[in-house]
């Protein structure tokens, strides 16, 4: 069956179509269920479209037509930045009076700048001695979840797709996330906590980029899957790891350097639009596109 591309975006694409079906190439569009989400039969991705959805705040993705989620088992999701809003350790950074040292860093090691690991436990180090009582502050006042990913774990666990977070983020927060979606499993790293204070110390291993990408894999390996019955979601270059040991591998508001790595791209949509790169449940508006002058 013939690939097809899906359009969507923050706001709905109904006014850009005749601009969509011109760029697009394609010889008929349909509408997915009642959703501002289309797509465009016959035609191609090339760079004067994705200019132009960009412009427009639009993502496009080329989708093979007969791709189901009833064919993935596993879907894995980094955390912060990915499933929810906030870098958890820049939080507790700000709470330390100390995010202008950490946010830089943080930054660059998402854009693949900066070795992670180094990285990582410089800034874990400037939080010795907070009060560990700032971890509930964050989770309470701060801690916020991205737009459809409480209903895209829904659909992926509704369609029989176990899901996963990896994440480098810590333990408290990953435990309250995978409470709160019904995320069936997680790992995360510990940060060392004593007399009621941060001390600045990860417990256990570190999980890193490879850690993660480890991680998937073994959990692909338990239940018996090949890699391309596994999709994988995060934003940063400690996620490009595990995003190639994926089938589906996604970025979510991303940086450029994982955007250039992946299968999709979702700049503008929520995480409920990884459901529209999957055939939907049904179409409405089903029309040809009106012809194109030669």
């Amino acid at each position: 069956m013939a690939d097809f591309i899906v359009i969507q975006g923050v706001s709905d694409p109904s006014p850009f179509l005749d601009q969509l079906i011109r760029l697009t190439g394609c010889n008929s569009h349909d509408r997915i269920d009642e959703r501002p989400v289309f797509r465009f039969h016959g035609g191609k991705l090339n760079a004067a479209l994705e200019k132009f959805c960009v412009e427009h705040q639009l993502d496009c993705a080329s989708v093979p037509a007969d791709r189901h989620l009833a064919h993935f088992g596993l879907a894995a999701f980094d955390m912060d930045s990915t499933l929810i809003a906030i870098e958890t350790i820049d939080e507790l950074a700000d709470l330390a009076g100390i995010k202008e040292q950490t946010a830089p860093l943080t930054e660059r090691a998402m854009r693949g700048e900066i070795d992670f690991e180094s990285s990582f436990r410089q800034r874990v180090a400037l939080l010795a001695k907070l009060p560990a009582s700032a971890l509930e502050t964050i989770y309470q006042q701060r801690f916020r979840l991205n737009p459809g990913g409480e209903y895209l774990i829904k659909e992926l666990q509704r369609h029989g797709v176990k899901t996963v977070l990896i994440t480098s983020g810590f333990e408290y927060f990953a435990e309250r996330l995978k409470s709160c979606l019904g995320i069936d499993d997680a790992v995360y790293n510990r940060i060392e906590i004593c007399e009621g204070y941060i001390t600045g110390m990860i417990s256990g291993k570190l999980i890193d980029a490879a850690g993660k990408a480890s991680a998937l894999e073994k959990r692909r390996i338990a239940l018996g899957l090949r890699r391309d019955q596994v999709i994988a979601i995060g934003d940063g270059a400690n996620d490009l790891a595990m995003l190639g040991m994926a089938g589906i591998s996604i970025a979510y508001h991303a940086k450029p350097l994982v955007r250039a790595q992946v299968t999709h791209a979702l700049n503008f949509a929520g995480l409920d639009g990884v459901l529209n790169l999957f055939e939907p449940n049904r179409i409405i508006n089903a029309r040809p596109s009106p012809a194109r002058p030669s």
